[in-house]
Protein backbone atom coordinates (compact mmCIF):
# COMPACT_ATOMS: atom_id res chain seq x y z
CA UNK A 1 0.00 0.00 0.00
CA UNK A 2 2.92 2.40 0.62
CA UNK A 3 2.09 5.78 2.13
CA UNK A 4 -0.55 8.46 2.14
CA UNK A 5 0.75 11.84 1.01
CA UNK A 6 -1.21 14.75 2.46
CA UNK A 7 -0.94 18.27 1.04
CA UNK A 8 -2.55 20.89 3.26
CA UNK A 9 -3.69 23.88 1.21
CA UNK A 10 -1.16 23.49 -1.62
CA UNK A 11 -0.71 26.67 -3.64
CA UNK A 12 1.40 25.87 -6.70
CA UNK A 13 -0.04 23.57 -9.37
CA UNK A 14 3.35 22.44 -10.67
CA UNK A 15 4.29 21.19 -7.19
CA UNK A 16 1.02 19.29 -6.83
CA UNK A 17 1.50 17.79 -10.29
CA UNK A 18 5.03 16.66 -9.46
CA UNK A 19 3.79 15.18 -6.19
CA UNK A 20 1.00 13.35 -8.03
CA UNK A 21 3.66 11.84 -10.26
CA UNK A 22 5.65 10.76 -7.19
CA UNK A 23 2.46 9.18 -5.82
CA UNK A 24 1.89 7.36 -9.11
CA UNK A 25 5.37 5.84 -9.36
CA UNK A 26 5.47 4.82 -5.69
CA UNK A 27 1.90 3.61 -5.22
CA UNK A 28 1.09 6.28 -2.63
CA UNK A 29 -2.36 7.77 -2.21
CA UNK A 30 -2.68 11.55 -2.49
CA UNK A 31 -4.89 13.53 -0.10
CA UNK A 32 -5.54 17.21 -0.89
CA UNK A 33 -6.86 19.50 1.85
CA UNK A 34 -8.72 22.60 0.68
CA UNK A 35 -8.50 25.40 -0.10
CA UNK A 36 -6.32 24.63 -3.10
CA UNK A 37 -4.39 27.46 -4.72
CA UNK A 38 -5.33 26.20 -8.18
CA UNK A 39 -8.08 24.48 -10.11
CA UNK A 40 -7.76 20.73 -10.43
CA UNK A 41 -8.08 21.21 -14.18
CA UNK A 42 -5.09 23.59 -14.21
CA UNK A 43 -2.87 22.91 -17.24
CA UNK A 44 0.31 23.19 -15.14
CA UNK A 45 -0.98 20.61 -12.70
CA UNK A 46 -1.79 18.18 -15.50
CA UNK A 47 1.48 18.78 -17.36
CA UNK A 48 3.61 18.18 -14.25
CA UNK A 49 1.80 14.90 -13.58
CA UNK A 50 2.33 13.82 -17.20
CA UNK A 51 0.31 10.81 -18.21
CA UNK A 52 0.25 9.22 -14.74
CA UNK A 53 -3.03 10.67 -13.50
CA UNK A 54 -4.89 7.40 -13.99
CA UNK A 55 -2.42 5.74 -11.58
CA UNK A 56 -3.08 8.11 -8.67
CA UNK A 57 -5.81 7.70 -6.06
CA UNK A 58 -6.69 11.28 -5.05
CA UNK A 59 -8.95 12.24 -2.16
CA UNK A 60 -10.22 15.72 -1.25
CA UNK A 61 -11.09 17.20 2.16
CA UNK A 62 -12.54 20.53 3.18
CA UNK A 63 -10.12 20.81 6.12
CA UNK A 64 -7.41 18.87 7.92
CA UNK A 65 -9.71 17.99 10.82
CA UNK A 66 -11.95 16.04 8.44
CA UNK A 67 -8.99 13.92 7.29
CA UNK A 68 -7.60 13.41 10.79
CA UNK A 69 -10.98 12.48 12.25
CA UNK A 70 -11.19 9.77 9.62
CA UNK A 71 -7.65 8.32 9.77
CA UNK A 72 -5.57 9.54 12.73
CA UNK A 73 -4.95 6.81 15.33
CA UNK A 74 -2.09 8.40 17.27
CA UNK A 75 0.97 6.90 15.60
CA UNK A 76 0.28 6.97 11.88
CA UNK A 77 0.80 10.65 10.96
CA UNK A 78 4.12 12.41 10.37
CA UNK A 79 4.05 16.19 10.07
CA UNK A 80 6.89 17.64 8.00
CA UNK A 81 8.12 21.02 9.18
CA UNK A 82 11.32 23.05 9.38
CA UNK A 83 10.43 23.54 13.09
CA UNK A 84 10.56 19.84 14.05
CA UNK A 85 13.04 18.25 16.44
CA UNK A 86 13.26 14.83 14.71
CA UNK A 87 15.11 14.35 11.43
CA UNK A 88 12.98 12.52 8.86
CA UNK A 89 15.33 9.53 8.79
CA UNK A 90 15.35 9.06 12.60
CA UNK A 91 11.73 7.95 12.87
CA UNK A 92 10.28 4.57 11.88
CA UNK A 93 7.62 4.69 9.21
CA UNK A 94 4.97 2.02 8.83
CA UNK A 95 3.13 0.94 5.72
CA UNK A 96 0.09 3.16 5.33
CA UNK A 97 1.43 6.09 7.37
CA UNK A 98 0.32 9.61 6.46
CA UNK A 99 3.08 12.05 5.48
CA UNK A 100 1.65 15.54 5.96
CA UNK A 101 3.02 18.66 4.26
CA UNK A 102 1.89 22.27 4.53
CA UNK A 103 1.44 25.00 1.99
CA UNK A 104 4.46 26.39 0.19
CA UNK A 105 4.38 29.85 1.78
CA UNK A 106 3.63 29.01 5.42
CA UNK A 107 4.00 25.30 6.05
CA UNK A 108 1.69 23.63 8.55
CA UNK A 109 -0.23 25.61 11.20
CA UNK A 110 1.77 26.17 14.39
CA UNK A 111 -1.03 24.96 16.67
CA UNK A 112 -1.02 21.64 14.79
CA UNK A 113 2.76 21.34 15.15
CA UNK A 114 2.59 22.10 18.88
CA UNK A 115 -0.19 19.55 19.41
CA UNK A 116 1.80 16.84 17.58
CA UNK A 117 5.37 17.88 18.32
CA UNK A 118 6.69 14.33 18.76
CA UNK A 119 5.23 13.39 15.37
CA UNK A 120 6.94 16.26 13.53
CA UNK A 121 9.95 15.62 11.32
CA UNK A 122 12.30 17.85 9.36
CA UNK A 123 14.71 17.58 6.49
CA UNK A 124 18.23 18.74 7.36
CA UNK A 125 19.25 21.96 5.58
CA UNK A 126 21.87 24.64 5.83
CA UNK A 127 21.02 27.15 8.53
CA UNK A 128 20.90 30.15 6.22
CA UNK A 129 18.23 28.54 4.02
CA UNK A 130 14.48 28.66 4.58
CA UNK A 131 13.08 25.50 3.06
CA UNK A 132 13.25 22.94 0.30
CA UNK A 133 10.73 22.95 -2.55
CA UNK A 134 7.51 21.18 -1.53
CA UNK A 135 7.60 18.53 -4.25
CA UNK A 136 11.24 17.75 -3.42
CA UNK A 137 10.41 17.50 0.29
CA UNK A 138 7.59 15.06 -0.41
CA UNK A 139 9.86 12.93 -2.59
CA UNK A 140 12.59 12.80 0.07
CA UNK A 141 10.06 11.84 2.77
CA UNK A 142 8.35 9.18 0.67
CA UNK A 143 11.57 7.55 -0.46
CA UNK A 144 13.00 7.46 3.08
CA UNK A 145 9.86 5.65 4.21
CA UNK A 146 10.06 3.28 1.25
CA UNK A 147 13.73 2.62 1.96
CA UNK A 148 12.81 1.61 5.50
CA UNK A 149 10.20 -0.78 4.08
CA UNK A 150 12.76 -2.23 1.62
CA UNK A 151 10.87 -0.66 -1.31
CA UNK A 152 8.11 -3.25 -0.92
CA UNK A 153 6.04 -3.55 -4.08
CA UNK A 154 8.39 -1.46 -6.22
CA UNK A 155 10.70 -2.51 -9.02
CA UNK A 156 14.22 -2.24 -7.62
CA UNK A 157 16.29 -3.71 -10.44
CA UNK A 158 16.88 -2.27 -13.86
CA UNK A 159 18.60 -3.31 -17.02
CA UNK A 160 20.82 -1.19 -19.23
CA UNK A 161 19.41 -1.33 -22.77
CA UNK A 162 21.61 -3.09 -25.33
CA UNK A 163 22.65 -1.14 -28.41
Amino acid sequence: MAFNIVLVEPEIPQNAGNIARTAAVTGCKLHLVRPLGFEVSDKYLKRAGLDYWHLVDIYYYDNLKELMDKYYVGDNFWFFSTKAKHIHSEVRYKDGDFLVFGKETKGLPEDLLKAHYDECVRLPMREETRSLNLSNSVCVGVYEGLRQLNYAGLKTEGEIPKR
